[in-house]
């Protein structure tokens, strides 16, 4: 048996647009506070940005380059960057968020989809808004309860909400206006990304691919909150029609998929969770569509077919919804290889011709240069080392040219693949500088195995994902050594990739991977937070560092620079969360041992704000019950562990990545009562711990507590003095 595979079945995881084409923005309807604020964002400033005094949308304007043209911070004074202010958080949990800036006040949001209202140049607090979240929903959010930004448009500020509802906010007061709810509640649907405002209209999609739900991505009344239109970015399972206005396109799809196979059930995913872009110039709308439910293809689909629009970009018309084309990154997708990551526009010369170009580093590995006029790839080159689920692209035929072993359901066999579901980029924000014609890419390279299952373990379950593969495969192995070296193996980049050349210009090593998305402008610089604690800047066009600030918490969101009052100023959210550290735990790395402290920071040249200290974790021994189980008890609270705990708690119990509790410190471990209180009887379902009854049965909650406390006691001895074990393998 091949190593890999060995270690594999013992588990283990791991610029700017013209001003003549703003008429394409729209505006038909008079701005609801006048012509200052918020009641001044329009097509017009959203398509260019303006001169970089706002920030106004979550990705700058249309291009969504996160290029700002401002230039007082430049690559010769950015070293004398200090903190202007700063405000602490109240929820320790994933920070994804960039703030929008418009007329010195500072809008963002935090987790459980809350929203912060501040003065931008002094911070202080102007307004919040809490759309009380049940708490439980949190059980359906495949990656912390996280929010990624509001949307801004004539005076009101658009907000999606954890549990589907998408929410109009008046933004001088923080009242709210109006309320949709764009989901089935019944269903397992989340939302975490920006909403998107165009010619009056908000768009939004939605997340739960990962537990079985159909992916679309819906249309409102700016004004109103009607509805105006939907696009579905899979068949409908029934085979009817939706009358939609996807139907045309799904006609088209539908023969992508098979006839049976569990899409028939989960819906077959296709989830637009973040990437909703917006093109004035060809008043076109891209959408970026995710994995398919389950992710194993052979489920899914019996094997058979592309699935379209799985791990496509679909372009639509605005006004409408109708479709125009697509293109799919990965077809048949069996891996979680969303197409959600960040969209850059631009104008590129290639082979000596202007080419109009959407720009995309997705989770596969391969960072795709598409011809946005219609959808035809023009280049796709690997960003990250180590690819190994294809070796390039057929430029004929815009698909992979795939490595037979990558398909797991076919062959049988375990494969480790790289990247992994975690991704070589997730939703990170990428950048695009048009003056050093670079994408800055905040990758990583984290490995995973896929294994197929017939086990009924792992099969469809109210509660927990559904992927139709052995979850368990993402758990550690009781191997130190092999844990150990996939710490080093768990790594971060800072890519400066040239779309052009096809190939990355510089690239900054990290020692761990889940850092902060980049921002760029016209001063010569990129900036990024890191896992480590620091905010840092390279020069744009060399990779020189050039600042490196530390803010004592992690950074995983991308900053905005705005100016106001003479004086331009740099905005990042600091705190950590999401998929990684949930999932993997300590797959982070070092990353581990910086405190999560979530904290609002602004810079400022000259900046003397001092940051308050922040508390490491914990790192003290606690008291351990004796290990009672027998190997058998063991074995099977591992397996319901990692079918139904280890996504938020981290594989193998080694700790949520310091942001949800880790099950080996537990004080619950010794109480047998205490610990079926919270999983059978949902003591603290409040704090987003819900009962596990539907899935679990009391007896199978305490096999889980006997192989925690098995699984502390062997890490305590075999990796640290904590007992906390430090990284899931990468590859």
């Amino acid at each position: 048996m091949e190593r890999g595979e060995r270690l594999m079945r013992n588990g283990f995881a791991l610029a700017a647009i013209a001003a003549l084409l703003a008429s394409c923005g729209g505006n038909n309807q008079p701005a609801k506070s006048g012509a200052s604020g918020v009641g001044k964002v329009d097509g017009a400033l959203l398509t260019t940005g303006g001169d970089g005094s706002d920030w106004a949308m979550t990705g700058f304007n249309y291009s969504e380059t996160r290029f700002s043209p401002l230039t007082q911070i430049n690559a010769d004074n950015v070293g004398k960057l200090g903190v202007a202010w700063f405000a602490d958080m109240p929820d320790a949990r994933g920070q994804e968020a960039t703030p929008i800036v418009i007329d010195g006040k500072l809008f963002v949001t935090g987790p459980w989809s809350k929203v912060f209202a501040y003065d931008a140049v002094t911070g202080k607090p102007l307004w919040t808004y809490d759309p009380k979240v049940d708490p439980q929903k949190g059980v359906q959010a495949c990656c912390d309860v996280v929010n990624r930004g509001v949307a801004a448009w004539k005076g009101r500020l658009y907000l999606g909400t954890l549990d589907g509802r998408l929410i109009a906010l008046d933004a001088a007061t923080g009242k709210e206006d109006w309320s949709v709810q764009t989901t089935d509640k019944a269903k397992p649907y989340t939302i975490t990304g920006a909403p998107r405002v165009v010619k009056d209209m908000v768009l939004i999609g939605n997340g739960g691919a990962e537990f079985g739900v159909r992916g679309y991505v819906t249309a409102y009344d700016a004004a109103t909150g009607a509805k105006k239109w939907r696009f579905y970015t899979v068949p409908n399972p029934t085979g009817a029609k939706d009358n939609e206005a996807s139907d045309a396109a799904m006609a088209k799809a539908a023969p992508t998929w098979s006839a049976n196979g569990q899409w028939k059930q989960s819906g077959g995913g296709g989830t637009v969770w973040d990437s909703i872009v917006y093109d004035p110039e060809l008043d076109q709308l891209y959408l970026g569509v995710g994995n398919g439910s389950p992710w194993n293809h052979g489920l899914r689909s019996e094997g058979k077919g592309d699935n379209l629009f799985l791990s496509s970009i679909v372009a639509l018309k605005p006004e409408t919804g109708e479709y125009l084309w697509h293109y799919q990154e990965t077809p048949a997708e069996s891996w979680d290889f969303t197409a959600t990551q960040p969209i850059n526009l631009a104008t590129l010369t290639i082979g000596g011709k202007q080419r109009k170009v959407l720009m995309q580093a997705p989770k596969n590995g391969f960072f795709y240069v598409i011809d946005r006029t219609n959808g035809t790839l023009i280049n796709a080159g690997q960003f990250i080392p180590g690819v190994n689920w294809a070796s390039g692209y057929d430029m004929k035929t815009g698909r992979p040219i795939e490595n037979p072993a990558a398909r797991y359901y076919k062959t049988g066999k375990p494969f480790l693949a790289v990247p992994s579901a975690i991704a070589a980029h997730n939703w990170q924000p990428m950048s695009f500088n048009p003056k050093a014609g670079l994408a800055y890419i905040p990758a990583q390279i984290v490995g995973a195995g896929y294994m197929a299952s017939s086990d009924p373990l792992d099969q469809a379950k109210p509660i927990g994902f559904n992927v139709g593969e052995n979850l368990g495969a993402l758990m550690y192995p009781r191997d130190a050594a092999t844990i150990k070296a996939a710490t080093a193996g768990a790594t971060g980049l800072l890519v400066a990739w040239d779309p052009v050349a096809n190939k990355p210009r510089w690239t900054v090593k990290y020692p761990a991977p889940w850092n902060g998305g980049t921002m760029t402008t016209a001063g010569n610089l990129v900036f990024q937070g890191t896992a480590l604690g620091e905010f840092r800047a390279y020069a744009a066009d060399t990779g020189k560092q050039l600042l490196a600030y530390p803010v004592g918490t992690g950074i995983m969101a991308g900053a905005a620079t705005y100016m106001a009052g003479g004086t331009q100023y740099v905005a990042v959210l600091a705190g950590r969360g999401g998929a990684l550290p949930l999932s993997i735990g300590y797959a982070i790395g070092k990353a581990a041992e910086v405190p999560n402290h979530p904290r609002l920071i602004v810079f400022k040249l000259g900046g003397t704000v001092a940051l308050p200290a922040t508390t490491a974790p914990d790192s003290a021994a606690v008291p351990l019950p004796a290990a009672s189980g027998t190997p058998e008890q063991v074995a099977q609270g591992r397996a319901l562990f990692g079918r139904y705990c280890q996504v938020c708690h981290g594989a193998s119990a080694a700790g949520g990545g310091g942001v949800l509790p880790n099950l080996q410190r537990s004080g619950t471990l010794g109480n047998a009562d205490g610990w079926k209180s919270i999983v059978i009887d949902g003591a603290l379902k409040d704090r987003g711990m819900v009962s596990f009854a539907k899935v679990l049965t009391p007896d199978q909650a305490q096999l889980i507590r006997l192989y925690v406390i098995d699984e502390a006691h062997w890490a305590r001895k075999n990796l640290s003095t904590s007992g906390a074990a430090p990284v899931a393998p990468a590859r």
